[in-house]
């Protein structure tokens, strides 16, 4: 479902690409966590040669809740069936970009569909 609505160009809130990325510090390499630290392909991150990365498709996903159950549940379940999550309504969703949790957000109705406000970005170290 996510990828056709992407590919009709679906109303989304569009996130911008700073958003999405932490900050830039001092490499984890020089911080002595004895990662390495990302390339660095010269030059600073401008509009300009982020330019080319614009038409790369990703994957997004907006997580309602999650459930567990045993196999034997899984193949009792019918058309009807209701499986109870582990949120509450009204409760913020998890959005995911390429199975990363990069925001959190709310359910809300445009027309007749279904669509994400974006209430909280998550910022993550990496």
């Amino acid at each position: 479902m996510a990828e056709n609505n992407a590919d009709k160009g679906a109303r989304t809130t569009n996130l911008q690409l700073s958003e999405l990325e932490s900050d830039t510090g001092p490499s984890s390499a020089a911080s002595g966590t004895g990662q390495s630290a990302p390339p660095d392909f010269g030059g600073d991150i401008t509009p300009q040669n982020l330019e080319a990365i614009y038409d790369i498709p990703v994957q997004v996903s907006a997580v309602l809740g999650k459930s567990s159950m045993q196999v034997s549940q899984l193949l009792k379940l019918g058309r009807g069936a209701v499986v109870e999550l582990d949120r509450k309504v009204g409760e913020a969703i998890d959005i995911y970009v390429n199975n990363r949790l990069v925001a959190r957000g709310e359910v809300v109705v445009v027309d007749d569909r279904l669509g994400v406000t974006m209430t909280e970005i998550i910022k993550t170290d990496r």
